[in-house]
């Protein structure tokens, strides 16, 4: 374990860009599981009898929007602290060892760590907008709504800013997204995997030096990364001396 910190250290030191990866192992090192996990899928169908992927949806939202707030307050809208990962993230950025973390999390961790160049693939909890007049609404105001959210303005229902399942992602954003990935020496994949649903079209355009995985659970892919380190990556980042 000795020799691969070392060799991790070395190469962040050596690299003129890196690009951090974070996929959902970052929030199950904190002990929460995505929807889609086993953990949950079962508990989900057996407390609302419907599956996380027909309620997560926007058919739900448009056409039982009560219901499906419920389910959003309930089960997606938790106070999720940024983590120890998400700290050591602001530190290696603040040294100037990591120029972007791309994450599919939407709960902005590396963000109020301190993280400042950022992209949320999937949205932010963070982020709630009227569709007619664009007003935003925090947090805070989706919490502490009846039922739906409305819009103060326009009395319409208050559109949640993420991506919920089914949807095309924003275009920007994956091509963003991309031209970080090509401009990366190293490319860190921090819970999570080379084959991930998420992850994978992105992975493709790395042409850079060092691939690293640091992940709990190991996968076929993995002997092509240049590094694999078999752990939560909170346990491995706060070891680098940042």
């Amino acid at each position: 374990m000795e020799k691969k910190l070392d060799f991790l250290k070395r190469i962040l030191k050596e690299s003129n860009y890196t690009v951090a990866l974070c996929g959902s192992g970052m929030l199950m090192e904190n002990d929460y599981y995505p929807l889609q996990s086993q953990e949950r899928a079962y508990e989900i169908e057996s407390k609302y009898g419907a599956g996380a992927e027909e309620m997560f949806t926007s058919a739900y939202y448009n056409t039982r929007p009560e219901q499906f707030f419920q389910f959003y307050r309930t089960e997606v809208l938790r106070n999720l602290g940024p983590g120890e990962s998400a700290y050591a993230l602001a530190r290696m950025e603040k040294a100037g060892d990591i120029q972007c973390v791309i994450t599919a999390n939407v709960y902005e961790m590396a963000q109020r760590a301190g993280c400042s160049h950022v992209i949320n693939l999937h949205g932010s909890i963070y982020d709630n907008k009227c569709p007619r007049c664009g007003k935003s609404y925090d947090l805070d105001y989706i919490m502490k709504s009846r039922k739906v959210p409305l819009c103060e303005k326009c009395k319409i229902t208050i559109r949640p800013g993420v991506l919920l399942y089914g949807e095309m992602m924003d275009s920007r954003i994956v091509e963003t997204s991309t031209r970080e990935v090509e401009k990366a020496d190293v490319l860190l994949l921090l819970g999570t995997s080379m084959n991930s649903y998420v992850f994978q079209t992105y992975v493709r355009y790395f042409t850079g030096k060092y691939l690293v995985i640091i992940h709990k659970n190991q996968n076929i892919t993995d002997e092509k990364a240049d590094l694999v380190i078999y752990d939560h990556p909170k346990n491995v980042l706060t070891q680098l001396g940042y």
